[in-house]
């Protein structure tokens, strides 16, 4: 016999044999997933028997009770939500809130406006050049390299969507510029931040 037939003939044998294998396999699986599936709903029945039996026994005085109890979890609830809800509407940047930033971490050292430096929250003081201490930054206009480094660390915070691929915000004095991070092209900015 040569090589090809003896590889067909044990092809063979392998096939009647791993698919009845297969099939047992999976008959398996599923009398099993059956089997687990009885018994969830089987612990779900005593566990729905157990809660009516402690009704009966008293658990609750009464009805009343146990409806006072839920609404004031309901209203716990609702409290926690809201309360939650205001937390994140007080820590973001709010452009009718001009002092939004009180209490923030990354504004620790901030003391308002200084002459001749800007400050970038997170980073501090840091000084420029006299002829951008009052610059009006413009799309299309371009960042010198010197002031590149200070991209916001959080741009949710501000409201913003996270920079485009090969794009940076950065702070510029009370503003903040997308900026692309090769050329220092401004995409757009955002200006009187803080």
């Amino acid at each position: 016999m040569n090589r090809l037939t003896k590889a067909a003939v044990v092809a063979l044998a392998l096939s009647t044999t791993a698919v009845p294998m297969l099939v047992q396999a999976q008959d398996r699986d599923r009398r099993e997933y059956r089997q687990d599936r009885r018994d969830d709903r089987r612990d779900f029945r005593q566990e729905r028997r157990e809660d009516r039996r402690d009704w009966r026994d008293g658990r609750y005085d009464s009805r009343q009770d146990y409806r006072r109890d839920r609404r004031d979890d309901r209203r716990d609830y609702w409290a926690e939500r809201r309360d939650d809800r205001r937390d994140w509407r007080n820590d973001r940047w709010d452009r009718n809130n001009s002092n939004w930033w009180r209490g923030r971490s990354d504004f620790r050292g901030y003391n308002g406006p200084r002459s001749g430096y800007w400050y970038a929250p997170s980073y501090g003081y840091y000084r420029v050049e006299p002829r951008y201490s009052n610059y009006r930054w413009r799309t299309g206009g371009y960042l010198p390299y010197q002031y590149r480094n200070y991209y916001v660390r959080d741009p949710y915070v501000y409201g913003l969507r996270e920079a485009p691929r090969g794009y940076r915000y950065v702070h510029a004095g009370n503003d903040i510029l997308l900026i692309a991070v090769a050329s220092g092209l401004i995409a757009s900015v955002l200006s009187g931040v803080y």
